[in-house]
């Protein structure tokens, strides 16, 4: 009895340890989906190789933009920058400034996004999932 209290004990330790972790892995992988698959970040912020497809090992490290707009646009900006955790980005907005700029679509200075980034307006959780995702990425 005693062995099989020692092992029930063990066992709700190691969940308890682990279920932030899941919890944070389970964040990631939300953000990870809304920046590939939903919000397609990678469209900009990936350069692409000379047959078309995204260079892997430059995976959100910011690229030059290959479409312009027919009439000038104001601030269009011609580089997206990197995004990745290694970014002089994460120096100056934390994690924090990023999920605000995501939520409020301004910069944590107040500033407004330039285009062609799009102006979001997002959920805490949604903004925080990408958040967590984007600082990621080595």
């Amino acid at each position: 009895m005693r062995s099989v209290l020692i092992l029930a004990a063990t066992g709700l330790v190691v969940v308890a340890m682990t279920k932030p972790i899941m919890g944070q892995d389970a964040k990631i992988e939300r953000g990870k989906y809304l920046v590939e698959e939903v919000a397609r970040c990678q469209e900009c912020h990936t350069p692409k190789t000379e047959t078309g497809e995204f260079d892997k090992t430059q995976w959100m490290k910011g690229a030059t933009l290959v479409g312009v707009p027919a009439t000038p646009v104001k601030g269009w900006h011609q580089k997206s920058p990197d995004i990745t955790s290694t970014s002089a980005l994460w120096t100056r907005w934390q994690v924090e400034g990023f999920s605000k700029f995501l939520q409020t679509a301004k910069n944590p200075r107040g500033g407004a996004a330039g285009p062609p980034m799009p102006a979001y307006m997002m959920k805490a959780e949604d903004a925080d999932a990408i958040a967590a995702y984007l600082k990621s990425l080595p």
